[in-house]
């Protein structure tokens, strides 16, 4: 397979880009009752790669399809064929739960942690939970969270939790904690500008955080204003980078303060991005999250 003429390109010695699953997916969101991509896996690897990514992102339900379709060692000959160097899959929630979601849970994390050993995957992306009125004992979700990285950490690949403000780990420091408590080297952090802004976290507990947190990193933009539920904000009204009315400039300077050298996640949901073509998607999420970096790191 040939490599993109856009790979060949790439300066190593700026921060590489990675396509989160959500950034190449087409009309659809984690919402959705069918998450698959809208368009060709195939396709959404190359134009990435093309456009300048070094990463990508797979959902579970994209994994399913291309483990039955061609299996995972194709499609990491894909993935490599095209110089995508980081792969991130997601999203596992309820790890912590009990009953029937529990069991879906089990289902899904065996799904990830397989998919993560066999294409060699960076991390795996993990949620909180959303009923925040009941959530589970403290000392249960620590427990769970420590056995999820042990089991993490035996198929070569970690667990980047997500910390989100409608959720039981609403903030940066709610989420170190829990780290800190589970004290598995396999558990760390996925920082989101999004979520850091909403849960009124200060750019400078970013930059404070030692390396050893910071996991994994997503870059988009947001509306100064919420609308609608913070959920129903968060899965519809992202912004690409310097669209928005966020310091995203600001953001990545604190993160480069924690040392963090892997590739930054893109990702980007809204209403407007889901309707928009895969090249138009791949290119504008790449043009606007490149600018930004290479503007701090001149």
């Amino acid at each position: 397979m040939a490599e993109p003429a856009a790979a060949l390109a790439r300066d190593s010695e700026q921060p590489g880009l990675l396509a989160s699953c959500w950034t190449t997916a087409g009309n659809t969101g984690p919402a959705f009752a069918d998450q698959r991509g809208r368009f060709p896996l195939e396709d959404r690897i190359r134009l990435a790669a093309q456009a300048g990514y070094v990463g990508f992102g797979l959902v579970h339900a994209d994994l399913i399809e291309a483990r039955d379709r061609m299996g995972y060692r194709a499609l990491g000959e894909v993935l490599a064929g095209y110089g995508i160097t980081t792969v991130e899959v997601e999203m596992l929630n309820d790890w912590y739960a009990s009953g029937s979601a529990r069991t879906e849970s089990d289902a899904a994390r065996r799904d990830l942690l397989t998919a993560a050993a066999a294409l060699g995957a960076r991390h795996v992306k993990a949620g909180a939970d959303l009923d925040t009125d009941h959530p589970p004992e403290f000392r249960r979700v620590v427990t769970e969270f420590a056995e999820l990285c042990h089991q993490a950490e035996a198929c070569g690949t970690r667990i980047a939790l997500e910390p989100m403000p409608f959720t039981n780990v609403p903030n940066l420091a709610a989420g170190r904690r829990l780290v800190d408590e589970a004290a598995h080297p396999a558990g760390g952090l996925m920082i989101d500008l999004w979520h850091v802004v909403r849960s009124g976290t200060p750019y400078g507990d970013v930059a404070s955080l030692p390396t050893r947190y910071v996991f994994a990193v997503e870059l988009d933009d947001a509306p100064a204003q919420v609308v609608g539920t913070p959920l129903e904000d968060t899965l519809d009204r992202r912004a690409l980078c310097g669209e928005g009315d966020q310091d995203v400039a600001g953001f990545v300077s604190a993160v480069m303060s924690t040392g963090f050298a892997d590739p930054w996640g893109v990702e980007i949901l809204s209403e407007k991005f889901r309707k928009l073509d895969l090249p138009d998607q791949v290119m504008c999420s790449y043009r606007t999250a490149r600018a930004v970096l290479d503007l701090v790191a001149r």
